[in-house]
C-alpha cells in the first residue's frame, strides 16, 4: 500500500507511539509485507528467524522488536509489538469505511457493462466497458475489473487475505489493505474466491479463463493467457506466469513460481518452483513422465511381492 503522501521516520514512530533508529528525515512511501517490499516501505518482523531477511529486504524502514545495528540507508522502528504496530498504520492510512449501498456511490461502471441483480460493489470499485457481472457477484473495495470482462454467479472478489499471528489464546488478523486486479478479457466461473492482496495487489492476467470453485489467496500475480479449471486452490504470494494450465483439482503452496507455459495435471500438489514449459503431476508434483512411471512400477509391486513369497 502506498501511503498517500510521504511521511518521515519521526512522523511514523509519533503514530505508533515507539522509539527509532535512522534519521528522522528518513522518508516512508509505503507499507508491505516481507514478500512484496520495494524500496520507500515499511515492512515488520517480529522472529529472529526472519531479522536478516528482512533488514537485507528491499524495504527501507523495518519495524522490529529488537535493538538492533541500523543498516545504511535505512530506518528502525522499535516496537514492542511489530504485528500490532503494522495493523496500526494500515488503519490510520486506510480507515474501514463499509458501504451499505448494494452499489457504493464511488463505485464506476463502464456504459457498456451489465450489472445483473444482486450484484454488490463497494467503496471505489472500477469496472471497464463491455462487461457483464452475473447475480449475486460481489467486489469489495478498492478493486479494478477491465474490459471486456464475464464474471459468473456468486463469486467474490476482494476477500481478506488469510493471513494470522498466533497468540497465546487467539488468532490475531493481519489487516488487508490492497486490491484485486482483473485485467481485459479475463473470465472468471461461478461461486470462485479472489482475495486481495494483504498490502499489494492480487492481479489476473489479460485474456485468463478460470472455472467454477476456484480459491485465489492473496498478493498472488496470474499472467495473461492462462487456463485454470474447477477446484484448483493457489496460495498467497504465487508467482504464475503467461499461459500457464492448472489442472482440475490441483493445489499450489505459497511464494512459488510457475513458469510460462508450465502444466500441473490434477490433483497435483505443487511445493516447489516449477520450471517454464514443464508439466508436472502428482503430490508432491514432479515431471509427469517421471511420475507416470512410479505409478506404473507401484502397480507392478504386489506382483514381484507375490513372486517372490512363492519361491
Amino acid at each position: 500500500m502506498k501511503l498517500p503522501s510521504p511521511h518521515t521516520l519521526k512522523d511514523i514512530a509519533e503514530i505508533i507511539n515507539c522509539k527509532f533508529d535512522g534519521s528522522p528525515d528518513h522518508i516512508v512511501t509505503g507499507l508491505n509485507e516481507i514478500h512484496m517490499v520495494e524500496a520507500g516501505d515499511i515492512v515488520f518482523v517480529d522472529h529472529p528467524k526472519y531479522y536478516d531477511k528482512a533488514l537485507q529486504s528491499k524495504a527501507t524502514t523495518i519495524i522490529i522488536d529488537k535493538k538492533v545495528e541500523c543498516p545504511k540507508g535505512k530506518g528502525l522502528l522499535i516496537s514492542t509489538d511489530p504485528f500490532r504496530d503494522y495493523n496500526k498504520l494500515v488503519l490510520h492510512f486506510q480507515p474501514i469505511s463499509y458501504s451499505v449501498k448494494q452499489i457504493s456511490d464511488s463505485a464506476k461502471v463502464g456504459k457498456t457493462s451489465i450489472l445483473m441483480p444482486g450484484v454488490y460493489l463497494g467503496n471505489n470499485v472500477t469496472i471497464g466497458e463491455n462487461c457483464v457481472i452475473h447475480p449475486n457477484v460481489v467486489i469489495y473495495d478498492n478493486c479494478h475489473i477491465g474490459n471486456n470482462v464475464i464474471i459468473h454467479a456468486n463469486t467474490v472478489i476482494g476477500t481478506d487475505g488469510f493471513y494470522y499471528k498466533k497468540r497465546a489464546d487467539y488468532f490475531d488478523k493481519m489487516i488487508s489493505c490492497g486490491r484485486v486486479i482483473i485485467e481485459d478479457n479475463v473470465e472468471i466461473g461461478g461461486a470462485c474466491a479472489i482475495d486481495k492482496g494483504v498490502s499489494g495487489d492480487t492481479i489476473i492476467g489479460a485474456g485468463t479463463k478460470i472455472d467454477n470453485l476456484v480459491q485465489i489467496a492473496h498478493d498472488t500475480h496470474i499472467g495473461k493467457m492462462c487456463l485454470i479449471a474447477s477446484h484448483v486452490a493457489v496460495a498467497g504470494v504465487v508467482v504464475i506466469e503467461d499461459g500457464v494450465t492448472l489442472w482440475g483439482q490441483s493445489a499450489v503452496r505459497s511464494d512459488v513460481r510457475i513458469g510460462k507455459g508450465a502444466v500441473l495435471l490434477g490433483q497435483s500438489g505443487l511445493g516447489e518452483d516449477l520450471p517454464a514449459g514443464k508439466t508436472y503431476f502428482g503430490s508432491p508434483a514432479g515431471d509427469a513422465r517421471a511420475k507416470m512411471q512410479e505409478v506404473a512400477a507401484l502397480k507392478m509391486l504386489p506382483g514381484l511381492i507375490k513372486k517372490l513369497r512363492e519361491k
